[in-house]
């Protein structure tokens, strides 16, 4: 697989794609009702005019305070979901992407339903995780992609997600080869063990060099001070915790944050 596309989808080489992180929504225990809808869009619209005030390349739409998970979310998720980037369409002026997690079939419907020119989710692999014994199917899924329209909704492939193991012991070098040859997926992500902490750089070059065609990204993270290490491996990386302030993975994306980490970006890019 060719690596030359991914400056026509994500806007740049060595892509930062910075995630637009959703307050709890409807139905999430964590969901304020009294502040209701208006505050998570007001909530969001901020975030993501600070994420592309400071430069990132893309940015992804994530429902990341519906904790605990779910594998098949309640139709009211992807709704609200849709309703907020809609709120929001105006405002977007860089590439998006979105990722309804846990749930690979509705993060692909919602990035049809909203114009979203990928999507990272858990496609393939069975693992015993925080939310329970956790199956996919990937045939499924890529089928249903296709059913609702999204032949061209890249798909971004977690294949070290957080929070769980493989059911099987299998190397990350095997699970990367075999998703590449049975499950051809546009990007391979490798993350830590949870949101923010740092996908180990020696476990990205493995990967990196059992696919050298297919393009890797660092998942989980990636902070100023390891862009220049990471991006030296990967192929680009997702990025949230790092540009929130004081570091807080709950708190609101801090603008001057993503200005020094991109400077650091277009640092390691004009190298």
């Amino acid at each position: 697989m060719s690596k030359k596309w991914l400056k026509d989808v994500y806007g740049a080489e060595k892509p930062i794609v910075a995630m637009c992180h959703l307050d709890a929504l409807p139905g999430d225990p964590r969901y304020d009702r009294q502040k209701g809808m208006q505050y998570v869009i007001d909530r969001a619209h901020a975030n993501l005019k600070a994420l592309q005030d400071g430069g990132v390349d893309a940015v992804m739409f994530s429902n990341e305070f519906s904790l605990p998970y779910q594998t098949k979310v309640d139709a009211i998720t992807s709704m609200a979901m849709a309703r907020i980037i809609g709120e929001l369409m105006d405002e977007i002026r860089i590439p998006f992407g979105v990722n309804v997690l846990w749930d690979a079939k509705s993060s692909c419907e919602l990035a049809v339903a909203t114009g979203a020119r990928f999507v990272r989710e858990i496609f393939t692999g069975a693992y015993a995780s925080d939310f329970g014994i956790w199956d996919t199917d990937c045939g499924n899924t890529v089928r249903r992609r296709n059913a609702v329209g999204g032949e061209n909704v890249r798909l971004m492939y977690n294949i070290l997600p957080e929070a769980s193991v493989y059911i099987a012991e299998r190397s990350i070098e095997d699970i990367a080869k075999t998703t590449v040859f049975n499950c051809q997926p546009d990007v391979i992500c490798v993350s830590g063990r949870t949101a923010g902490a740092k996908t180990d750089t020696s476990i990205l070059k493995r990967v990196v060099e059992a696919i050298p065609d297919t393009p890797v990204f660092a998942n989980t993270g990636v902070r100023v001070e390891t862009i220049s290490e990471q991006l030296s491996v990967a192929d680009g990386a997702v990025v949230g915790t790092a540009f929130k302030r004081n570091g807080d993975f709950f708190d609101m994306v801090d603008p001057e944050k993503v200005r020094v980490f991109m400077d650091a970006v277009m640092a390691v890019r004009s190298k």
